[in-house]
């Protein structure tokens, strides 16, 4: 994806590194860290975070190759820039034992199938509900936020085995879930994931 990057923009990866040595991460990871610590202003993520670069290297290429994108709230895609998402939150009820978002979650997987990256930046239960699913994800943007299980559901997540990126604290966001997702979109495609 070719995007032109605003001056501002530059500037502020420029004074985050200032700050903040990232050169030693692998490719993907240090990508995906400094936009959530850019989009956030909060340099505590590089040490919450957590990310294993052959999933994200997994997750660039099904993300490039075409797979559905995935989000448990509209403002989660609202921070997701040039590419579709799909939320189903507008369409779900809540009932006994299932909040909005884990109905959403249901019903998004309905359309899906397997194989989507699915964004959580909101709600612990929508996180929740798809470790109950065999969604067999590309990757799993698992960063809600809360004092009510958000860290449990994204604990769980992390001891699920699947291809994630999360982070230990409370803290977490809309903005945040959409930038990791963001970092992916924007990295160059490599020849070896895109041979023609």
């Amino acid at each position: 994806m070719n995007r032109v990057v605003h001056p501002i923009e530059q500037e502020s990866f420029r004074r985050l590194r200032a700050r903040l040595d990232t050169s030693h991460l692998p490719a993907l990871t240090r990508a995906v860290v400094e936009r959530v610590i850019h989009s956030a202003a909060d340099l505590e993520y590089a040490g919450d975070l957590v990310t294993d670069e052959a999933d994200l290297v997994r997750a660039h290429a099904a993300l490039h190759a075409g797979a559905p994108v995935v989000v448990d709230v509209e403002m989660v895609a609202a921070g997701i820039t040039r590419r579709d998402t799909v939320c189903r939150l507008r369409d779900a009820r809540s009932g006994p034992g299932l909040t909005r978002s884990a109905h959403a979650v249901r019903l998004a997987y309905e359309d899906v199938g397997p194989g989507a990256l699915w964004v959580i930046g909101c709600a612990p239960t929508a996180l929740e509900e798809l470790l109950t699913l065999d969604a067999d994800p590309a990757l799993v943007i698992g960063l809600p936020v809360g004092f009510v299980g958000a860290a449990e559901s994204k604990a769980a997540l992390r001891d699920s085995g699947l291809p994630a990126v999360s982070n230990v604290s409370e803290k977490g966001g809309s903005a945040v879930a959409a930038a990791a997702l963001n970092a992916l979109l924007y990295h160059p495609v490599s020849a070896e994931e895109n041979p023609s």
